[in-house]
């Protein structure tokens, strides 16, 4: 499983809530999916105060209300809200939110104005009173993380889309993370629409080991004993199957078919964001 840079053990599978709340189904069955995926080990639960504009957080809220303690919590702050005296009123924001009182890993969502050297300052601020325990950030390439200077060494995690069909982060991005010991969370791992499950390539692996295309593209970020991974399911039958995707273990023939289809980065690309 992976650890954050100070030992701490997280899940390596994990739920995402990214368009939770938005009333796409009613906020009582996304929280009993999540719920569900507690019971099923998937304890790492992401979320951020842009999706639904708070509203994914207030279904986490419902979802975890009696059971925090089982909960490693992950939200992220907008980058306008990211400034010394913002960042600590959006955290407080998604605290009351959720109901919690405090968030194990808060992240600052995407680079914006404001310097990162004051969104660390605020998340340090946030830490030394006990709001988050530890920090990170999301959409982050390496000169990003380089910039952080010596506070790279408390920055717990990067998020970032990874997944098949956007891999431009293994060529430099994950070696990077690996070496420096900060674990790379991997948001949409099957993609966005659908369109990466409906490729022939999937289809063969999973006809091989009986499983969906879906457990599939999970099952493949989670080959990096460094990524966490964290799809998104509100079905509970989903839910189940994201679940048994850990015990998926990919053969060399299907990581060669996989390669074929989605080749690997011979050259720096920038990271893709949705």
């Amino acid at each position: 499983m992976p650890s954050l840079p100070d030992g701490t053990i997280i899940p390596a599978l994990g739920q995402g809530t990214w368009h939770m709340g938005e009333g796409a189904r009613p906020r009582a069955q996304e929280a009993d999916a999540l719920r569900l995926g507690l019971d099923l080990g998937m304890t790492l639960v992401d979320t951020a105060e842009m999706y639904a504009e708070g509203g994914a957080e207030e279904v986490v809220g419902e979802a975890i209300a009696g059971r925090r303690d089982e909960v490693f919590l992950v939200s992220k702050v907008y980058p306008h809200n990211a400034s010394r005296q913002g960042a600590v009123a959006a955290c407080e924001r998604s605290l009351q939110r959720m109901g919690v009182e405090t968030i194990d890993l808060y992240l600052l969502h995407w680079r914006g104005s404001h310097p990162l050297s004051e969104t660390v300052e605020a998340f340090e601020a946030l830490k030394h009173a006990g709001k988050i325990r530890h920090w990170g950030v999301s959409n982050c390439d390496v000169d990003d993380l380089d910039e952080l200077g010596p506070a790279l060494k408390d920055c717990a995690a990067d998020q970032v889309l990874y997944s098949l069909e956007h891999r431009g982060a293994e060529f430099d991005l994950l070696p990077f993370c690996t070496r420096r010991g900060v674990p790379v969370m991997a948001y949409s791992p099957v993609g966005q629409g659908g369109k990466l499950l409906r490729h022939r390539a999937l289809h063969d692996v999973a006809a091989r080991h009986v499983i969906t295309p879906a457990q599939v593209a999970i099952a493949w970020t989670l080959r990096d004993p460094n990524i966490v991974s964290i799809p998104k399911a509100s079905d509970p039958v989903h839910v189940r199957q994201n679940a048994a995707a850990r015990d998926v273990r990919l053969t060399a023939d299907d990581l060669a078919t996989l390669d074929a289809a989605f080749a690997p980065p011979s050259r720096k690309r920038g990271l893709a964001m949705l």
